[in-house]
């Protein structure tokens, strides 16, 4: 079903705003072995965050998630990913606007596909947002790793601002939500 590795791990792509928040809280998830900040879905090879950031370039902002399916499903991901920012907001999370903040899913393969819009039409049907869900479902053509200084930055600069009034209660949030899904 998911894009595997030569270790059978599986890889998936998600733009939820800011990598940032994203990938404080993957990194968070029992079963995910890595997540790397980067850009997807845009016209330009090998972009800069400087390039991302005027929102010409047609990419997100995007977690490219490693994880072991047999400790943790792909719906499971899913569900943290629905759960942990706004899909109702076009290319916005937040202060953070442009289409580079959208809420994307990239998926590998038609079962993943399936799945996706299954959820997000389960999602829509059950009222869950007071607006419809405007979260894009595409299939992955690229991904470009974010600079160093973007990787792990959360737990690199937590007293930053952005970091403290931001990404930590989005962090907070998930700990709480999905406590039965958190590393050791």
């Amino acid at each position: 079903m998911t894009n595997t590795t030569n270790d059978n791990k599986a890889i998936i792509t998600f733009g939820a705003g800011c990598f940032w928040c994203t990938e404080a809280v993957f990194l968070g998830v029992k079963g995910v072995e890595k997540v790397v900040s980067g850009y997807s879905g845009g016209k330009i090879k090998n972009p800069a965050y400087r390039e991302i950031c005027t929102g010409t370039t047609g990419h997100a902002e995007v977690t490219q998630i490693t994880y072991d399916p047999l400790v943790v499903t792909y719906e499971t991901l899913l569900e943290i990913f629905w759960n942990t920012h706004n899909p109702t907001t076009l290319n916005q999370q937040g202060a953070d606007v442009g289409t580079q903040y959208r809420s994307v899913i990239f998926y590998n393969n038609e079962e993943e596909r399936k799945v996706a819009e299954a959820y997000k039409n389960q999602l829509d049907e059950a009222g869950i947002y007071k607006d419809p869900i405007v979260t894009e479902i595409s299939p992955l053509v690229n991904f470009y790793p974010a600079e160093e200084d973007h990787q792990n930055y959360y737990a690199l600069n937590p007293n930053q601002g952005y970091c403290q009034f931001v990404v930590r209660p989005k962090v907070e949030k998930f700990r709480k939500q999905f406590s039965a899904q958190l590393k050791d």
